[in-house]
């Protein structure tokens, strides 16, 4: 594996910000994109279960009828691509067995040698320990994923700004997700911010790192 620099990594962290005006000219091309969905691919999750779906929209009137839903916010319909990141619940035997099956299938083992990991993913979800709640936790791992998206577009030039202010009820309906399972948690546009946006320029506020960093060990 390559390793890039850390100045890289971080530079690329300074340059993010939450986007508030992108330039609807400037779309993302198909191999930047093709990166960036797999980057959604590889995010990792709790027993790898992957309880999600994440919905690419670059249909212009859906993006449009989304902006209505998400207090006016028109980073929907400006932005090259939107990803819609909806949760799976609940997480079913049949949900269990298919990611059983399917590490069998990559890691080239049988599905009786995964007997034992599959009765602990599912003891755990039907009885969730410390007083956990299933879709909470699950409802946990896709920002996760939202996270990782995030960051591998910062390191590829893409800008992104993720979106909790919506209507889930709402957005389920517009991208037929109601009666699938699957329900609308987060949004995130991405492209490209456009040159007129004054957020881009403005400081980014961070507390010191006395303030939110501990470090327990040498």
């Amino acid at each position: 594996m390559k390793r890039i620099e850390t100045d890289i990594l971080l530079d690329a962290l300074r340059w993010r910000y939450a986007t508030k005006k992108f330039d609807p000219t400037r779309k993302i091309d198909a191999e930047t994109w093709a990166a960036l969905e797999h980057a959604l691919i590889l995010s990792p999750s709790s027993f790898g279960l992957q309880p999600w779906k994440f919905l690419v929209i670059t249909d212009q009137a859906t993006k449009d009828a989304l902006v209505p839903l998400s207090w006016g916010q028109k980073q929907l319909s400006d932005a090259s691509h939107v990803v819609v990141f909806a949760v799976k619940h609940p997480i079913t035997p049949a949900d269990i067995r298919r990611h059983i099956e399917r590490t069998a299938e990559v890691q080239g083992t049988a599905v009786e040698t995964l007997a034992g990991f599959e009765r602990v993913v599912a003891g755990f979800v039907e009885n969730p320990p410390f007083g956990l709640e299933v879709r909470s936790w699950s409802t946990r791992q896709v920002y996760i994923a939202l996270g990782q998206f995030m960051a591998a577009a910062a390191l590829l030039g893409i800008d992104t700004c993720p979106m909790e202010g919506l209507d889930p009820v709402a957005y389920d309906k517009v991208l037929g997700l109601e009666d699938s399972g699957y329900y609308t948690v987060v949004a995130c546009p991405a492209g490209y911010r456009a040159e007129d946006d004054k957020s881009a320029v403005r400081p980014k506020v961070r507390f010191h790192p006395e303030h939110v960093l501990k470090k327990i060990g040498s």
